[in-house]
């Protein structure tokens, strides 16, 4: 469920900016033919925090936070029945896609996204919505239309079908503009001791080996706002740089890492360091690359294989030590010498003995 939750979130990260900007997303996905996994579940985060969650097995809708526990039970009761009808149109659709491209088994998969966005300083509200079938993006409602444009060709006849609907394209507009802002606004107002929050990140330098990039690794903080970047003496460096996606962690925290790839030589002879900056904390928190500061599982193999060829060497003198007692054993046991042939023809053997056993 993580697996599919993560994949859908980073479609909202698109419409975050690095500022004081709150957000309320949904995500449905239904499914069909995944073992051990809800045909249909739910999820509303704000600021990618999760305050509700319905899946089909349970059916039930569960607050996962503090301040939306104390809405009263006859709340959770209709938004259970909201879910369920959901559930219903969803598993509907999943079988109308199915028939169109003509699929039969296997898994298949529907993920809807909308929600909007407030920028606190400048008041500026977006509003955003995407569905996707089997990994593909096929809808996004264009803010400046209204209405809502296919990003693939498959998804043109959902594209005329959803448009056509005059009644839908109305209430997607107020939505946007009025009724999402407003739920917006009392949620982060309601939940605003947790929202609100700062938490400094751990930053940590990880490394497998001597010769894989060194990872800047940043977790534990919140907001989700951060960037995480590398310098170079001092100036921003973006060279052999991959960052990584924001992703979250079970405490509610969040962790995000960005890859840096180059030789010991290099980062021995110049200044490296992590920068990491998190919204609506001020101070910035910095690892400097060096080699004390680096953490990795690697060992040196030299160490063992030297350990290796002693072990064997110590094997070899036990064998010759062994072999040499074995010998004088048997050479106090000479009883005398048969003398040797002193021919013409055996002159080659001449003075020598063979042991008499």
């Amino acid at each position: 469920m993580k697996g599919l939750m993560l994949m859908f979130m980073g479609i909202g990260h698109l419409y975050e900016a690095f500022g004081v900007t709150h957000s309320l997303k949904h995500f449905y996905t239904a499914s069909s033919d995944i073992p051990n996994f809800p045909e249909f579940v739910f999820v509303g985060m704000v600021d990618d925090v999760q305050m509700v969650h319905y899946d089909s097995n349970s059916q039930k809708a569960v607050p996962k936070q503090d301040w939306m526990k104390q809405t009263d039970a006859e709340f959770w009761e209709k938004e259970r029945e909201n879910f369920f009808y959901s559930q219903q149109s969803f598993k509907a659709e999943v079988a109308t896609l199915k028939q169109h491209f003509n699929q039969s088994g296997g898994v298949h998969i529907l993920q809807y996204m909308y929600g909007c966005s407030r920028d606190d300083e400048t008041e500026q509200t977006e509003g955003f919505g995407q569905l996707g079938y089997n990994g593909e993006n096929f809808l996004e409602y264009d803010m400046k239309t209204l209405t809502w444009k296919s990003r693939k060709q498959q998804a043109n006849f959902m594209q005329d079908e959803w448009n056509r609907d005059i009644s839908r394209l109305g209430f997607w507009k107020i939505y946007f503009s009025q009724t999402c802002i407003d739920c917006l606004k009392k949620q982060v107002d309601n939940g605003k001791s947790t929202l609100m929050r700062t938490v400094p990140p751990s930053v940590s330098l990880l490394q497998k080996t001597p010769s894989s990039p060194v990872t800047c690794h940043a977790t534990g903080f919140y907001p989700s706002g951060v960037m995480v970047s590398w310098q170079k003496d001092g100036q921003d460096h973006h060279e052999d740089v991959e960052n990584g996606e924001t992703l979250p962690n079970d405490d509610g925290t969040f962790q995000k890492s960005t890859h840096l790839t180059v030789t010991p030589k290099e980062w021995k002879n110049n200044k490296y360091q992590c920068v990491v900056q998190v919204t609506g904390i001020k101070e910035d928190f910095i690892k400097v690359l060096t080699e004390s500061e680096i953490q990795t599982n690697w060992k040196d193999p030299a160490p063992n294989i030297v350990l290796h060829i002693g072990g064997v060497v110590a094997l070899l003198l036990v064998v010759v030590v062994v072999g040499v007692v074995i010998w004088k054993k048997k050479k106090k046991k000479v009883s005398g010498f048969v003398p040797a042939s002193t021919s013409d023809t055996d002159s080659d053997n001449s003075g020598k003995g063979l042991l008499k056993i």
